[in-house]
């Protein structure tokens, strides 16, 4: 099992920035990669970013590449998602993942252990 514990989320105005962080703990040798995702109200649960536990390959959802970066801390179990230019439609519930299947994936139900979700709220 892997446990993950988001922080950093809050109310910022437009423009503004955010950086959140995911704690993560347990079997995270088995961790190949960590992504976010979002779920605003009455949408379904979208990706956001993902990166490689080992190498640090990352892609990103379009609406927010340029945007935001996700970044991992191997020795820390970490993960993080620096949020700059924040728009109104980002919006949501952010969620930290993990997937411990050996395949990259930016589907939601590929990957097996959830965070409890931190709310971002941009305001225009």
């Amino acid at each position: 099992q892997v446990q993950l514990v988001e922080s950093g989320g809050g109310l910022v105005p437009a423009g503004g920035s955010l950086r959140l962080s995911c704690a993560a703990s347990g079997r995270t040798f088995s961790v190949y990669a960590m992504g976010w995702f979002r779920q605003a109200p009455g949408k379904e649960r979208e990706f956001v970013a993902a990166i490689r536990w080992n190498g640090g390959y990352r892609q990103y959802a379009d609406s927010v590449k340029g945007r935001f970066t996700i970044s991992r801390d191997t020795a820390k179990n970490a993960a993080s998602l620096q949020m700059n230019s924040l728009k109104p439609e980002d919006t949501a519930v952010y969620y930290c993942a993990a997937d411990r299947r050996l395949e990259w994936s930016t589907a939601p139900n590929e990957y097996d252990y959830w965070g409890q979700g931190t709310q971002v709220t941009v305001s225009s």
